[in-house]
């Protein structure tokens, strides 16, 4: 049954991944993306991985690809102008593509399973502990002063955005609260005689 379920979930993320690329509605596209997260999260909970298969699922199928599927309809975007944009840069593109498989194949070529990591992983967990909670009682622990800063720097860079994304246009009229509660009735209104058949 595991054996199964693994080449149900590899098929569906590979079939996803593949007809997120080649599909032309670009709402089609983002369905078959949450897709392939659905399926990867699959995975990781057959690898025992069942904190990440979460955040996977709540992050990037509740968060990410939906912020994607709101984009795409809510915005009036001229497709057919991008995809001319994208032929012009399909060569640049197709050869990163083959720089990047054979830098994976380099890499998976030299890659071997070390014998220690089993007893290291033994290490790290406690005993009696599921590997979730073991996930917890690392961050919250032994790397909390670390985590807490991972945090603060996140942060920091948002707040940056924000300032530096920040512009105040003098076109734009605001609103301006604390002038509206103090204004004056008797200068805010102006009582006009409009006589029949006249205008103001």
């Amino acid at each position: 049954m595991m054996v199964f379920a693994f080449y149900l979930f590899a098929l569906c993320t590979i079939a996803g991944g593949l007809f997120t690329v080649i599909s032309r509605n670009p709402v089609h596209s983002v369905l078959w993306l949450i897709l392939a997260f659905l399926s990867s999260a699959g995975l990781f909970v057959l690898l025992g991985a069942e904190f990440v298969a979460m955040l996977l699922v709540i992050v990037y199928v509740g968060a990410v690809a939906v912020l994607f599927l709101f984009v795409v309809m809510m915005l009036d975007v001229d497709f057919a102008e991008l995809k001319a944009e994208m032929a012009r840069y399909m060569p640049l593109a197709l050869l990163i593509g083959v720089i990047i498989l054979m830098q994976l194949a380099m890499a998976l070529g030299a890659w071997e399973a070390s014998e220690a990591a089993e007893g290291l992983r033994a290490a790290v967990i406690p005993e009696g502990h599921h590997n979730t909670e073991a996930l917890g009682l690392l961050l919250y622990d032994r790397y909390f002063l670390l985590f807490q800063l991972a945090g603060l720097i996140l942060l920091v860079a948002m707040i940056g955005a924000i300032v530096l994304t920040l512009r105040h246009r003098k076109d734009v009229k605001r609103q301006d609260i604390v002038a509206q509660i103090l204004r004056d009735p008797a200068k805010a209104m102006e009582l006009r005689d409009v006589k029949p058949g006249q205008g103001l």
